[in-house]
């Protein structure tokens, strides 16, 4: 853990970016089925650009690596965070898109297109001078390969569950849902494995070293919960946070994504998680 005393944490996320077409029907449809009455919109998304909305919005220095196409819906919204996004590669093809169908529950499906996502590649990469790297798996391997070589803390989500690029130096943190887990040989890294409304806890050489509940709140959208989850894990330990407090912090802000509609609509803010941990 990197530990940054009354300046707020750099971090540079390396990821993907794309425009959610989501669809809000009253439950989501078997196999073959069709499902009427829903309503649509646009949303900004992607699991880089989310972590780097919501790293933001917790109050670090947000720079933000990846590539898009024609589309740049994504791209206002990040610049309107104030994150810096000069090293965001523009392409005349097709932003990635993901198809979201979310139902009244909160429960939510998703498939991806990764569209320029696919085409980031390991020379277009620069951290730039950060305290922490992020990256996930929706963009190519040798990206984040490249990522983790520049940087001097890094974590790793490993999300969607698929094969973890082979390293130089293991990530410092991983952070997985159930299913992820069993994908990845964590070696010595902590690991942050997430249980949905069970909460959270954190692994150091396959022991548990602390544990925390999220705070109840009503399921609106899940769809971006795990990207606040590990932005506010990242920002609370660079902030020198103590491990259980960090999981904590990490929790409720993941609860505060799930209670509201859409992918970086919903990311809070950091005086939100406050509050929501103040009165829990």
């Amino acid at each position: 853990m990197i530990s940054v005393p009354d300046v707020p944490p750099r971090i540079t996320v390396v990821g993907s970016a794309n425009v959610d077409h989501v669809a809000r029907c009253p439950r989501l449809p078997r196999p073959g089925e069709t499902v009427t009455d829903a309503t649509f919109e646009r949303v900004p998304g992607g699991k880089g650009a989310n972590q780097a909305v919501a790293a933001a919005r917790l109050g670090a220095h947000v720079r933000f690596v990846g590539r898009i196409g024609r589309d740049d819906l994504v791209l206002r919204s990040m610049e309107r965070e104030g994150i810096d996004t000069s090293a965001v590669v523009r392409e005349d093809g097709e932003t990635g898109v993901a198809m979201v169908l979310v139902e009244e529950s909160g429960e939510n499906l998703i498939v991806t297109a990764p569209g320029a996502n696919r085409r980031l590649s390991a020379d277009a990469v620069d951290v730039g001078e950060a305290d922490a790297v992020m990256c996930q798996l929706e963009i190519p391997p040798e990206a984040v390969q490249a990522a983790r070589a520049q940087a001097r803390w890094f974590c790793l989500n490993a999300a969607p569950a698929r094969g973890v690029p082979d390293f130089d130096r293991e990530p410092d943190l991983i952070v997985v849902n159930r299913y992820e887990y069993e994908r990845i040989e964590p070696g010595g890294a902590l690991v942050a494995l997430t249980l949905g409304a069970e909460g959270a806890v954190l692994l150091e050489h396959g022991h548990e070293i602390a544990r925390a509940r999220p705070p109840k709140v009503k399921p609106v959208d899940g769809t971006a919960a795990g990207d606040a989850f590990c932005a506010a894990l990242v920002v609370s330990l660079l902030e020198d946070r103590e491990r259980d407090a960090a999981l904590e912090r990490a929790c409720a802000a993941g609860a505060l994504a799930a209670s509201r509609p859409g992918a970086q609509p919903s990311l809070p803010r950091a005086d939100e998680v406050d509050a929501l941990l103040t009165a829990r």
